[in-house]
């Protein structure tokens, strides 16, 4: 029985994982290169341009990034945050 528990854990925990969200405000390069259609070059551009400005005040300022575009963004809006 305390397998079953478990291993019940283990799977809701990963399931709440893979659902959370990438804060694009403190996310590293390795954290948004993992989603999909973010590569490292794009991944490390988004860090800089973070680093050089300051925060993303929307999701949409990652329109700002060089490469990344409307077409990533909506597809990616679903994964990402940004802190208020």
């Amino acid at each position: 029985m305390k397998k079953i528990y478990l291993a019940f854990l283990l799977v809701l925990f990963l399931a709440t994982v893979a659902l959370a969200k990438v804060n694009i405000n403190t996310a590293t390069a390795d954290e948004l290169a993992a989603l999909n259609g973010i590569g490292k070059v794009k991944a490390e551009a988004i860090v800089a341009y973070r680093t050089a400005n300051g925060k993303f005040k929307a999701i949409e300022d990652l329109k700002k990034v060089t490469g990344i575009g409307d077409k990533t963004i909506e597809k990616l809006k679903g994964d990402l945050s940004v802190d208020k």
